[in-house]
């Protein structure tokens, strides 16, 4: 314990530091020695913080990686696997369904929790979660093209089955990989949702880069079929699409890489000392603590010097987020309808038909708004780690906000193969802003309701996973008829316009 005295004397003003019973003189210059060294090995403190929380940061970030990866990988490759596999252009609606049905992960989970609260070891689980996902992305590299025949047709068998494995990965780490992250400091879960992010925008830089879907359009020639004049051919534009620079299995290959850098972080992660987690949090009050160790001190400028200090520490530390400990039932009903809403637009309804709303601006405006959205996920978790707002009232405009650029896209998609301004520079540059609009906003507020819901328990979180796989769910199974089975979307053929002009 420290006690601090002051006499004052012929010779002048001296002190007496009391410490475990016994007595140390300290006089002003010792004072002064005493709050230098201080102050530099609070200095060494926070920068070896500081370093430690880092390298947290970037864990976190690369553990996200594995969240939805491969089945965004997926995704983006479908341009060059459609062209090989039997079932073509309806392998799209395949995958809807086969990814939907594996909610059966995250619905065995919740369950888990609910039925048997505590008993469920998540570190394990995530551990088998990623291994399942390796060795699926392994098998997908080998056996994606192989078809089997059934009820007499060629059927990509191996291709669905794989698919669905590598989809129950992607759908049980959002009841998994969230509540993990409960253990962690609160601002670690932000880091968290950009590598989810990248999770969709490394894939796409890489099919980019691989050049897919990429297409010109050349004059082929067609059979006039007049017979007067056998030898007339007429000349049709048609859209050759170019090879790619390199395979799709060197692309699966990227999937593995990153699904490994995922099940590393988070083994690391899993062994972060919990006395640094908590040491982290209670930094600021420590650092108050040293500060007011003197508080006896009567001495007036060592009062004086106790107050700068103070008044240099608050100005180097961040102000606390004032965090709101209790929502009503309305307020957390309010925040899990957003949950479900934000991931059912941004899931389910407008990636269905995103090549609709943007192929007749042609094939970069489609391009463009397809690789630019991806980084909108990112760049948002980054913005809410800079400038965290929770106010419910806020998060909510933005959800409209964005709800008004996903109906934009939609009314677009609708109105194909002739949206509005499609000849027009300002048409092309509004649909692309719009998507990217769409996505930033919507996972702005997905990535702060996360962080709300982690500041109120564990079993918060875990419903917040099973709400984003339902908003999915019930998107996809929206689309799914209205895209296959009733085909009210019509593509558009970038070489031909047949579009009318007023």
């Amino acid at each position: 314990m420290l006690l601090w005295s002051s006499r004052t004397s012929g010779l002048g003003s001296f002190h007496y530091l009391k410490l475990s019973g016994g007595l140390i003189y300290s006089g002003s210059k010792k004072t002064d020695l005493y709050h230098t060294k201080n102050s530099k090995n609070i200095s060494k403190n926070h920068q070896d913080i500081s370093i430690m929380s880092l390298y947290i940061h970037f864990l976190a970030c690369a553990f996200g990686l594995g969240s939805w990866v491969a089945v965004n990988g997926m995704w983006v490759e479908l341009p060059l696997i459609v062209s090989v596999l039997p079932e073509r252009w309806d392998l799209p609606s395949y995958l809807t369904v086969i990814i939907q049905l594996a909610n059966i992960g995250p619905i065995l989970v919740t369950l888990v929790h609910k039925l048997c609260p505590g008993r469920l070891r998540e570190n394990l689980v995530i551990y088998a979660v990623l291994t399942i996902g390796i060795s699926a992305c392994i098998l997908l590299t080998v056996f994606w093209n192989k078809t089997t025949v059934f009820l007499g047709q060629p059927r990509s068998t191996a291709f669905f089955i794989i698919t669905f494995f590598l989809s129950l990965v992607d759908c049980t780490s959002s009841v998994t990989f969230l509540p993990f992250m409960t253990q962690l400091p609160t601002k670690y879960i932000t880091s968290y949702f950009i590598g989810e992010g990248l999770s969709g925008f490394l894939p796409g830089l890489v099919a980019l880069a691989q050049g897919v879907g990429m297409a010109k359009c050349v004059n082929v020639s067609q059979p006039s079929g007049n017979f007067s004049n056998p030898g007339h051919e007429n000349f049709t534009l048609e859209a050759l699409y170019l090879p790619p620079n390199f395979s799709t299995e060197i692309f699966f290959s990227f999937l593995v890489v990153m699904m490994l850098i995922s099940l590393g972080a988070f083994g690391l992660l899993n062994h972060v000392p919990r006395t640094f987690t908590l040491s982290t949090e209670d930094l600021v009050s420590e650092a108050g603590t040293i500060v007011t160790v003197s508080a006896g001190l009567e001495d007036q400028a060592t009062s004086n010097l106790r107050k700068n200090s103070q008044k240099r520490a608050s100005g180097d530390q961040p102000k606390p987020l004032i965090v709101k400990q209790y929502y009503s039932c309305y307020e957390l009903a309010f925040i899990y309808c957003m949950v479900v809403w934000a991931n059912c637009a941004t899931n389910g309804l407008l990636p269905s038909v995103q090549t609709f709303s943007c192929m007749p601006y042609g094939n970069m405006v489609y391009h463009l708004s397809a690789s630019l959205s991806s980084l909108a996920n990112p760049l948002a978790c980054f913005i809410a780690m800079f400038a965290p707002k929770r106010s419910l009232l806020l998060l909510g405009i933005l959800c409209l906000l964005g709800t008004g650029c996903g109906g934009y896209n939609m009314a677009m998609a609708v109105m194909s193969p002739c949206p509005l301004l499609q000849d027009s520079p300002l048409g092309k540059s509004l649909i692309v802003l719009s998507w990217i609009l769409f996505t930033g906003l919507l996972s702005y507020v997905k990535v702060m309701v996360g962080v709300i819901l982690r500041d109120q328990s564990h079993i918060a979180l875990v419903w917040c996973g099973a709400a984003v796989q339902l908003g999915s769910l019930v998107g996809s199974f929206i689309m799914f008829p209205l895209v296959s089975i009733y085909h009210l979307f019509k593509s558009g053929d970038i070489c031909n316009n047949a579009c009318a002009t007023f």
